[in-house]
């Protein structure tokens, strides 16, 4: 595999990790076939992480470790957006019906840190921390251009039948700090979400927008006392 940072251990473990994930629980054989790593080295690593706490064992089979969720709810006290976002984000998917996401890019992607499904039973789903292209979609060429202060849409960019609008999310100075996306079925959102969704999407990214600085604020008064 190419190395991502350089640091090709570090690479090897987290691809075992990413294997997990995707996968589910897994045996030796299994990861070595989806990782293409020698069987002693994934061995070794699988071994090595379950020392850490980040695999543990299933009979003979691996899986990702409890201390992940420990790690995870250390990232996500640490990042205040998605808790500042949650109520507009909610609004807008009472509003609209339709599945409402909210997007950060990390490198030459995007994740995935809200998603929020629509009551409908045809919908579109997109998984909590999953990482998609910038290059396709709404949301990512969004990001991918360093926002704007317009509505971006898109149809069966990413994926055939779906279509999305999604409006960029700016800090206290100015900054593109997320994306807020709605998304649907063609079939309901129509070749043009955004003549039907933009105005609501970028009333909602405005207002996570507007709490930021006020979270901010918060946190260093508390800080100060």
């Amino acid at each position: 595999m190419d190395s991502v940072s350089n640091v090709g251990v570090l690479d090897k473990a987290v691809q075992v990790l990413r294997a997990l994930e995707r996968d589910g629980p897994s045996g030796l054989a299994q990861l070595q076939a989806r990782t293409g790593l020698p069987r002693a080295t994934a061995h070794r690593l699988t071994v090595a992480l379950e020392q850490h706490g980040l695999v543990r064992r299933e009979g003979t089979r691996f899986a990702l470790g409890f201390g992940l969720v420990e790690l995870g709810q250390a990232a996500a006290s640490s990042f205040p957006l998605a808790a500042v976002a949650r109520p507009a984000l909610v609004h807008l998917r009472d509003e609209t019906g339709e599945s409402v996401q909210l997007f950060v890019r990390e490198g030459e992607q995007r994740r995935c840190v809200v998603s929020l499904q629509s009551p409908h039973g045809l919908r579109w789903i997109v998984p909590e921390g999953a990482m998609l292209p910038l290059a396709v979609g709404s949301a990512g060429r969004l990001l991918a251009d360093h926002g704007g202060t317009a509505w971006v849409e898109s149809v069966e960019e990413r994926e055939p039948g779906v279509a999305s609008v999604s409006a960029p999310v700016h800090d206290g100075r100015g900054g593109l700090v997320a994306a807020v996306s709605v998304s649907g079925p063609v079939e309901r959102l129509g070749r043009r979400p955004g003549a039907r969704f933009g105005a609501r999407v970028m009333a909602a990214a405005a207002e996570i927008g507007r709490a930021l600085p006020d979270q901010a604020a918060t946190a260093r008064s508390t800080s100060g006392s």
